[in-house]
């Protein structure tokens, strides 16, 4: 009797310890109202936003993503245009489009799904957008603006990781913030953004030496280097947050950076996945298309 009444006690303490597996689905909702608020104001002065994606990939993944972001464009009554193009086709047919559409009032953003086939520049590519329609926010323009904490738009990722973070009440000004990858898509621009809330950053990447003495000191973990559960609770700090941006298949199943499970009793709070950056990453996309066709 007394042994299962010490398990009970052991159980509620474990389940007392645990930490929260963040609402993402949520926060997506709320910011939805407000969004669609925002569309009907603009279909009030008779403004229809329009996003163009161009397809140039037999990948798979970029295949789904265009599809969840025509149904949620579809949801908003946002216009798209869709050009899909197979692998026979050239940079100059690629550059022409966009400076057509670079050219077009009435399309308010340009989204290149990457990746491109392998025969395509996509710098080059990328930065033949006109940046006030680069609503992926990959233009150096764009980029420039982030760095240097003036107004421009913002890489979609980075931009639902703040989402996130602001919207479970995580103060973000002095805390130490550690970002696992330094792409440009993410792993640059989410930093930037977090100095420009005041953090103290630190990027880690493959070449770092001692990575567990950084992530153990970290009180927001940002992780997004591509090995599924590459994060485990013995590296990190009790009682931090931490931001899983990870996509890795695993015996047919998606799969983030961070052992979820694992990490559940020493955090405040972590994102899993599926369910979690990534759809905040499709509404930051649309939530880019509304923001610049009201400055029309």
């Amino acid at each position: 009797m007394l042994y299962h009444i010490y398990v009970l006690i052991r159980l509620n303490d474990r389940m007392m310890n645990l930490g929260q597996i963040i609402d993402v689905k949520g926060i997506v909702e709320k910011r939805k109202e407000a969004l669609k608020l925002k569309i009907d104001k603009l279909n009030d002065r008779n403004i229809v936003p329009k996003l163009a994606v161009i397809l140039a990939s037999f990948d798979e993944a970029s295949k789904i993503y265009v599809g969840k972001k025509k149904r949620l464009c579809e949801e908003f009554k946002i216009l798209q245009e869709e050009y899909i193009y197979d692998e026979n086709v050239t940079e100059d047919e690629l550059l022409n489009l966009i400076d057509k559409l670079n050219n077009d009032d009435t399309v308010d953003g340009i989204l290149i799904q990457l990746p491109l086939f392998k025969h395509l520049d996509e710098k080059k590519i990328l930065n033949y957008i006109k940046p006030t329609k680069d609503v992926d926010g990959f233009h150096p323009v764009n980029l420039g603006n982030l760095v240097a904490g003036s107004k421009g738009i913002v890489s979609c990722t980075p931009k639902g990781i703040i989402t996130i973070l602001e919207d479970i009440g995580e103060d973000i000004k002095g805390k130490n913030a550690v970002v696992i990858g330094r792409s440009v898509i993410v792993g640059k621009s989410i930093a930037h953004l977090l100095l420009n809330k005041d953090a103290t950053v630190t990027i880690c990447h493959s070449k770092t030496k001692n990575l567990e003495y950084y992530t153990k000191n970290a009180d927001i973990l940002v992780v997004a280097v591509g090995i599924p559960k590459f994060i485990k609770s013995d590296i990190i700090k009790e009682g931090s947050v931490v931001i899983d941006v990870g996509i890795n298949r695993v015996d047919g199943k998606v799969v983030g950076d961070v052992d979820t499970e694992d990490v559940l009793e020493k955090v405040k709070y972590v994102t899993s996945v599926p369910g979690g950056v990534g759809i905040t990453t499709v509404l930051s996309l649309i939530e880019n298309v509304a923001d610049v066709a009201s400055l029309r």
